[in-house]
């Protein structure tokens, strides 16, 4: 595995790959690496000829408030499992590489990014969409996969390459959990032995929708409903940010559970933020 670290020499050998019709798939991440990213690159491995993974933490989808500063990082790690996984390439460059200092352009997304984490996270997916079209032109992907876990990004991304017509295939992976359940987060690393054991309520309340409506019940509001109240009884420690019943596309609220429907939801367990989802589609059975 060869580490890149300057956009001039990313972009030269990806320039090389392709002139030799070799299939470019990428991983786009902002490390302290957990198993959820190595099946991104497993999954990417798969339909590609050279894997790329990045690591670069982001500071422009971070708030003034967050986390940007004490974001987990361990960049020795990383690199091993990103050499277990068969990446060939790790893109790990300097903020200064990314972003001129006087950067004054920024791709923006005025529909998917309202709602959800959109409602409270001003200005996040703006970072978001700007950082991966720069990688996108850095690293130059035929394919690139992302995880299922931050599905409204995965939305925005997929909506970014359609409107801006990036020749790249953009693959959605499904969510990796722990044994007991909880969707794997680099974030969970902040979480206390018994933050942790609140937390599980919130995939459990993904799961007690989906139960709902295996069982019958398709009105967005009750399994709304029901969730809150299930949260409350059983999670005294989650601050529920959100619960949306939205269409897994467009990502536009539902009356009742339809075709493809996203169930997604974001809390502070302690002072850290998770987020979780489950697709649903009650027309496949």
């Amino acid at each position: 595995m060869e580490i890149i670290t300057t956009v001039s020499a990313m972009q030269s050998i990806a320039r090389d790959m392709r002139r030799s019709g070799r299939r470019i798939g990428f991983v786009p991440t902002m490390g302290f690496l957990h198993d959820g990213h190595l099946e991104l690159m497993r999954a990417a491995r798969k339909k590609s000829d050279v894997l790329v993974a990045s690591i670069f933490v982001n500071p422009t989808q971070f708030g003034p408030n967050e986390d940007f500063e004490c974001y987990p990082r361990d960049a020795e790690r990383d690199q091993s499992l990103c050499e277990s996984v068969g990446v060939d390439y790790l893109f790990f460059p300097p903020v200064e590489e990314v972003y001129a200092s006087d950067a004054s352009v920024y791709v923006d997304e005025e529909q998917l990014s309202v709602g959800l984490c959109g409602g409270s996270r001003k200005g996040h997916f703006r970072g978001v969409l700007t950082v991966v079209a720069k990688l996108f032109n850095m690293v130059l992907p035929d394919v690139a996969v992302f995880g299922q876990k931050d599905a409204q990004q995965a939305a925005l991304i997929r909506r970014m390459v359609r409107d801006l017509n990036f020749p790249i295939d953009i693959v959605v992976a499904p969510i990796v959990r722990e044994p007991d359940g909880l969707a794997m987060s680099s974030r969970n690393a902040y979480l206390s032995d018994s933050e942790r054991e609140q937390a599980l309520w919130l995939s459990r309340s993904l799961q007690l929708a989906e139960s709902m409506v295996a069982a019958g019940t398709f009105a967005a509001h009750e399994l709304e409903c029901a969730m809150r109240d299930f949260l409350a009884i059983n999670a005294s420690e989650v601050e529920l940010e959100y619960i949306a019943i939205v269409d897994a596309v467009g990502l536009q609220p539902l009356e009742a559970v339809e075709g493809e429907t996203l169930i997604a939801l974001a809390a502070r367990v302690g002072k850290t933020r998770l987020i979780d989802n489950i697709i649903l589609n009650p027309e496949l059975g």
